[in-house]
């Protein structure tokens, strides 16, 4: 641990020491120092940061580390750009506000995915989407961690626990979460559950309790799973427009709703990712009308083209829910998820959870603990961000090569991509000719309520490269 040199600026003053014999790359290392700045509230909305320059000669650095860290923040809301070249804070409290809380301190589902036909036989290549490879599965890491536990586990965590999960998960998830995606949370306000699914039919259950009746979700989006949970508990589901940069928050005032579901960092089936002004409208709207906003964050370790863009829970923890799972970066068959909720809704959803089936494995949400513990799911996730990526580059080049008239979209993240197809050409059109070369490709229309442009979903994770060009070739000698 060094120490860098400080002027008077409040944004120095939180960077006073930065571990540059560290594993941790700098550029994170300020942007987690500044995001946890602007959330209590030592750096106050609308405040100027150093010019970057500036900033990278008084910590001794070059400039493009301190470019980086602010680019993150910005993507992420927390910064903002203003005319003439300076970076402002664009999130947390402001003024008198800021001071009162600094002087007090401070899915086991894939989204969308289709289920094939009863009796159909299915495709020798198939592009189905949301589901990662199972097979690379990190077996012998967590058959040690499974050992650690049944050897080491305390008696009394095989008796009955409370709802919201075993105290070891919650804490290793609250350290991983608000360190890699950027979270703000605390072991108390988790609840684990098995899978969104789950999660998303506890919170309509006691959303349902306390008055809601109407709840948003992205047009297009995988809502449909949602129907039977929104049917049992009296919901309504109210579809908003999705644009080239996420959902369009202003649109969110013309339904009346008390919550909206949101998939910020990879938008399902789109891939768009919320800009940061769209971020600010939205946490706008939740505080004007005490509404809350649901974050799907299923995906979103698994981006390409830079680090991955940071949750919105982090920005109001108040407003947003924050739901994750282990079932694209490991497994759908571990049936481990987890809710961040606002203090005032995690007892009530872990009431809930213990009515539904007294609480999720215990071996499995400890071993996950120790998994995560031991650094073993970042080691994971490392291995394969490349496999993923070599993949979806196949799948590019295949398009690219065999079917060019389709634009692809979405391809920065995650296990799937959309292509807009030519006026040409129409979603039932291609996914026929498909079907009939052995081919499974899937159209958007089933998960729009709202008018749109024909479109395909390719899923990549769960074939090999050498699949996925076989298959786009065969499909364009289908479609001609």
């Amino acid at each position: 641990m060094t120490e860098v040199r400080s002027n008077s600026s409040p944004v120095a003053d939180l960077l006073l020491t930065l571990n540059r014999d560290g594993t941790e790359p700098l550029h994170r290392q300020i942007a987690a120092s500044i995001r946890d700045g602007i959330r209590d509230g030592r750096l106050i909305r609308d405040s100027a940061l150093p010019a970057t320059r500036m900033l990278a000669a008084s910590l001794d650095l070059s400039r493009g580390v301190v470019v980086e860290a602010y680019q993150q923040l910005k993507a992420e809301g927390y910064l903002a750009s203003k005319p003439g070249g300076y970076t402002v804070v664009a999130a947390g409290l402001a003024g008198a506000a800021a001071g009162t809380r600094s002087a007090a301190g401070t899915g086991a589902r894939a989204p969308g995915m289709l289920r094939p036909a009863p009796g159909a036989a299915p495709p020798r290549i198939d592009f189905r989407y949301g589901r990662c490879d199972p097979r690379q599965f990190p077996r012998a890491a967590w058959l040690r961690s499974v050992r650690q536990v049944l050897t080491a586990a305390p008696a009394e965590r095989f008796g009955y626990l409370s709802g919201q999960g075993v105290p070891e998960l919650r804490q290793a998830l609250a350290d991983y979460l608000n360190r890699v995606r950027g979270t703000a949370a605390s072991p108390d306000s988790i609840v684990i559950c098995n899978g969104f699914a789950q999660g998303i039919a506890l919170l309509f259950q006691v959303l349902a309790a306390r008055g809601a009746q109407r709840v948003a979700v992205e047009d297009p989006s995988s809502a449909g799973d949602l129907l039977v949970p929104a049917g049992l508990y009296g919901i309504t589901l109210l579809p908003v427009p999705v644009a080239a940069d996420g959902i369009r928050a202003e649109a969110l005032n013309e339904v009346n709703a008390d919550a909206v579901i949101v998939t910020p960092s990879h938008q399902w089936p789109t891939g768009a990712v919320l800009g940061p002004d769209r971020r600010a409208e939205l946490l706008s709207w939740a505080r004007r009308t005490g509404g809350l906003i649901i974050e799907d964050d299923y995906d979103a370790e698994f981006r390409y083209d830079r680090a991955p863009v940071g949750a919105l829970h982090g920005l109001a923890p108040d407003h947003v829910i924050y739901a994750g799972t282990a079932s694209k970066t490991l497994a759908p068959g571990l049936r481990l998820g987890w809710l961040l909720l606002p203090p005032a809704l995690a007892g009530e959803v872990a009431e809930a959870k213990i009515d539904a089936d007294r609480g999720s494995p215990v071996i499995d949400q400890l071993a996950f603990a120790d998994f995560l513990a031991r650094g073993e799911f970042d080691r994971h996730l490392r291995r394969m961000r490349p496999v993923y990526r070599r993949r979806r580059d196949a799948l590019l080049g295949a398009l690219d090569r065999h079917l060019p008239s389709f634009c692809p979209s979405g391809i920065s993240a995650g296990f799937h991509l959309i292509t807009w197809l030519p006026p040409s050409l129409g979603e039932e059109e291609v996914t026929a000719a498909g079907a009939r070369a052995g081919v499974g490709v899937y159209g958007v229309a089933p998960y729009r309520t709202l008018a749109g442009p024909p479109a395909l979903l390719f899923g990549y994770a769960g074939l090999s490269e050498q699949a996925i060009g076989e298959g786009i070739r065969l499909l364009a000698g289908a479609i001609s």
